[in-house]
């Protein structure tokens, strides 16, 4: 009975072992699942109207990392800039924000709530506005970008429709 527990035993090791995927140097290679849920984001988006140009930019850091720019131009001046970062964090994914002057220039932390194929939503409940974030993929080529919370006691959504230049 014990050479049966041992082999037994010897087949599930081989067995887990199977379920994981490894690089060519044997290095095991970890599925980040909820970072590729915003694989949709990678690339140069752009918004114009009258008032200026919306850009945001989005490419992989590394295998758990996606890192971005948000830039407001009017007339060829930059008038906001946004460093944004997606990091998956074990079973977590986290957005997080760094506006040049504001917030004394630190990044503020949003973790993922909801999340979908096309539609990634991200909230943190201690900060007034952005109270929550969300990307929500409407087009081969477009996505609704949306902010929200709390300014001067008021609720207040703002939504931009982004289209993909690369």
């Amino acid at each position: 009975m014990s050479k049966l527990k041992f082999l037994v035993a010897i087949l599930s090791i081989i067995l887990l072992q199977s379920c994981n995927k490894y690089d060519a140097n044997g290095r095991l290679i970890k599925e980040y699942e909820e970072l590729n849920k915003a694989k949709f984001l990678l690339g140069d988006w752009e918004k114009t109207d009258s008032v200026g140009t919306l850009i945001e930019n989005w490419k992989t850091e590394n295998d758990s990392t996606y890192k971005g720019n948000s830039f407001f131009v009017i007339n060829k001046d930059t008038i906001r800039k946004e460093q944004i970062e997606l990091m998956q964090d074990k079973e977590h994914l986290l957005y997080t924000s760094t506006i040049v002057g504001e917030n004394n220039d630190e990044p503020i932390p949003y973790q993922m709530t909801k999340s979908t194929d096309s539609l990634l939503v991200f909230e943190n409940p201690k900060y007034s506005y952005p109270k929550k974030i969300s990307y929500k993929l409407t087009g081969e080529k477009r996505v609704t970008a949306t902010i929200s919370g709390i300014i001067n006691g008021k609720k207040s959504t703002e939504s931009y429709q982004l289209a993909k230049i690369k």
